[in-house]
């Protein structure tokens, strides 16, 4: 008999971080730090929105691009915030989640054998989702030595003219690095001489430290037509469970995704549509008081992290994650975040999840309680003291 599974599927490594989720969660007495979920609970007055709308009915299929007053919201949103004007009805489309964004972005740019540069190390299921598009995911480097921003000097060495798309993640899973804003412009430059297509993943865009701010990519000069914008509500609005996501970029580009999205999901959850107008419309205090709360938390971790023996962590300026070297422990990451979970029951990812590039690092989330995290540094310093 045949193989009845297809050689794209069994091509596809298992995400690293499910690796570890799925052992962890067979142990007792785990304090989780591997999954990028905040803990905080969504706002109760997205939660009433929801209830409201299941009462009301809303509980039917909508367009594939999505409901027409969720669309026009999240143009609002990004004219009011963004200083990026899109046509709500033509230019935007709302997904099951940012993962299902990025998956229709891939399908409608490429075709078999195009290149996509994917940053590394990146979000693990870049690689795959290049691949199920039936395109190649060529890795370009993200060095600590430049905390985790990229180089143009690498991106020239790579890019080929099978080179369709360049993949961006600023702030980053897992490095939480924010690119400058000459890191921006000196892509977009890039982008223009290869005549490449950008897919920015602008899911962290709103949990940055320090007073610093996340550039919008597709607000540079001659850049929005260029570029396909993904975001989502998981992150900023504790949102996660709800897959809840959108995209915006040319009508010719929303046009083909809406037409993808309808073969893959029919369209995002009603419920949750109605859910993302009340994040959108509604009060936008949770999310400040997360991010102070995230910084605090960031503040704390990092230090003591960096205090601990093979141990070496750069501050992150956005997004949850302290991607920390252990190199001086063991050249594998993978090794590294065993021995960890098996002997002080902190759950970590290890870096090679992310890419080859993230070999020799573990990432830590601290989106995690402050109790949590003060139990999960204690138990490692007694790990690296024995």
């Amino acid at each position: 008999m045949r193989n009845p599974v297809s050689e794209r599927a069994r091509s596809l490594p298992y995400s690293g971080i499910r690796k570890i989720f799925d052992l962890a969660s067979s142990m007792n007495d785990v304090i989780h730090l591997e999954t990028g979920e905040p803990d905080l609970t969504t706002p109760a007055h997205i939660r009433e929105a929801a209830k409201a709308a299941i009462d009301d009915g809303m509980t039917h299929y909508t367009s594939s691009s999505g409901v027409p007053e969720l669309r026009k919201a999240i143009a609002e949103k990004l004219q009011r915030e963004n200083s990026l004007t899109y046509d709500p009805s033509t230019e935007i489309i709302v997904t099951a989640g940012a993962n299902t964004a990025l998956t229709l972005a891939l399908f409608a740019l490429t075709d078999e054998n195009f290149d996509v540069l994917v940053p590394g190390p990146g979000w693990a299921n870049y690689e795959p989702a290049v691949r199920l598009a039936g395109a190649v995911p060529v890795w370009y480097p993200l060095h600590e030595s430049r905390r985790f921003r990229p180089d143009i000097a690498e991106l020239e060495r790579l890019v080929t003219e099978r080179t369709k798309a360049i993949l961006l993640n600023s702030p980053s899973n897992p490095t939480g690095a924010l690119f400058s804003d000459d890191d921006l412009h000196q892509i977009a430059d890039f982008s223009r001489k290869h005549d490449l297509m950008v897919i920015s993943d602008d899911v962290y865009e709103k949990i940055v430290y320090d007073k610093l701010q996340a550039e919008t990519f597709a607000h540079i000069s001659d850049m929005k037509e260029r570029t396909i914008l993904i975001n989502a509500f998981s992150k900023t609005y504790a949102m996660t469970g709800w897959r809840l996501g959108y995209a915006a970029a040319t009508s010719e580009i929303v046009t083909t995704m809406m037409k993808l999205h309808s073969c893959m999901n029919s369209c995002a959850s009603s419920v949750s549509q109605a859910a993302g107008i009340a994040a959108l419309k509604g009060p936008q205090d949770s999310v400040g008081e997360m991010v102070d709360e995230f910084q605090r938390r960031r503040d704390y971790f990092v230090n003591v992290l960096n205090e601990i023996d093979g141990f070496r962590c750069v501050k992150p300026q956005g997004a949850f994650y302290a991607f920390v070297n252990v190199s001086d422990i063991n050249s594998s990451s993978e090794e590294v975040a065993l021995d960890l979970l098996k002997k002080t029951g902190v759950a970590s990812v290890p870096g090679s999840a992310f890419g080859a590039y993230g070999e020799g690092y573990v990432r830590f989330s601290y989106a995690a309680s402050m109790s949590n995290l003060e139990a999960a540094t204690n138990r490692m310093k007694k790990w690296r003291s024995n």
